[in-house]
């Protein structure tokens, strides 16, 4: 049988080692700097390995380091698990759950929206929802799980896709009223462009139309990283933007904004629900299972449906 010790010192590295600071680790864990240190050195001691080179700018992984880490990962996060699974079945999920998304409009509407009604179904859950515009390191910055948009570019991140959203062009009336409404893609180049990402002197906007695809260079007058801002720019009159459907409904339902080329999409935007890994705390879970078929619900018929395969493994997960 494995001596308590060691059980707690290797949930200690876990940690140490998932966060690469021994301060950040300390404050996750409520323990003092020093003796987090020390229990490291001593467990390192025990068995006769250097898990981790420590300087004075950043601590790294030995390969003996990886290794273990690697596989006390998969022990630690069981164990968690086994116990949330306890606490679950005494008093329901519970704890602190704390959700990274984008400051997009409908996140501010859709996602605020499902987190307070699982907060009101869960009352031993404590909901924290944080706007970032890119996408965190979850394991590093204590978050359980992020909302983004667009796959995460770490293939070791866990994705489910909760929705697609749809996008497409759109202008405000007077600036559309001066400089004449496009007939045909290729008459997006002379026009001001509000682009959604990063500066850059000239964007190129991929469009589909049925079956036609055509790519379009256009000039970028103002741009952004932010839907949110973008939307701004184009009610202001700055120019034409491509901007996710969802955002600017009432927009175009109060004449703030109009629609160009209606008949040309971009490609849409799928949502995903990110986690660092398949072993999740009952609260964890239970969100997912419940946002998942909200978001879903709520989402798609403001974009594009999820097939067959998608929805059925939205419906396959279960709250805790």
């Amino acid at each position: 049988m494995a001596h308590p010790q060691v059980l707690r010192d290797m949930a200690l590295f876990v940690e140490v080692a998932k966060r690469k600071s021994f301060s950040q680790a300390a404050v996750a864990l409520d323990v003092p700097i020093s003796s987090l240190s020390r229990r490291i050195t001593q467990f390192e001691a025990s068995i006769g390995l250097r898990l981790l080179d420590r300087t004075t700018r950043k601590l790294v992984l030995t390969p003996h380091g990886e290794a273990y880490y690697a596989q006390a990962t998969r022990l630690v996060e069981e164990a968690q698990r086994t116990f949330d699974e306890l606490i679950a079945q005494a008093k329901g999920p519970s704890g602190l759950l704390k959700i990274a998304a984008p400051p997009d409009p409908w996140v501010m509407h859709h996602l605020s929206a499902v987190a307070a009604e699982f907060s009101l179904r869960h009352a031993q859950v404590r909901v924290h929802l944080d706007l970032w515009p890119h996408l965190v390191d979850l394991a590093q910055d204590g978050y359980d799980l992020a909302v983004a948009v667009g796959a995460p570019r770490e293939t070791s991140m866990i994705t489910r896709k909760v929705a697609q959203l749809q996008n497409a062009l759109f202008a405000a009336p007077d600036y559309l009223d001066r400089a004449g409404r496009p007939a045909v893609p290729a008459e997006l180049a002379r026009h001001h462009a509000i682009v959604v990402g990063p500066p850059a002197a000239a964007s190129a906007w991929p469009l589909a139309r049925d079956d036609a695809m055509v790519s379009v260079s256009v000039g970028s007058t103002v741009s952004s990283n932010s839907q949110g801002m973008a939307r701004r720019f184009a009610v202001a009159g700055h120019g034409i933007a491509l901007l996710q459907a969802i955002d600017v409904e009432q927009d175009v339902e109060a004449g703030r904004l109009e629609q160009v080329l209606p008949e040309w999409r971009g490609p849409p935007s799928p949502v995903f629900i990110v986690t660092t890994s398949r072993l999740l705390p009952a609260k964890t879970r239970s969100f997912i299972a419940f946002a998942s078929r909200q978001l879903a619900e709520q989402l798609s018929p403001r974009g594009i449906p999820l097939d067959e395969a998608e929805l059925a493994a939205l419906y396959d997960l279960q709250e805790a």
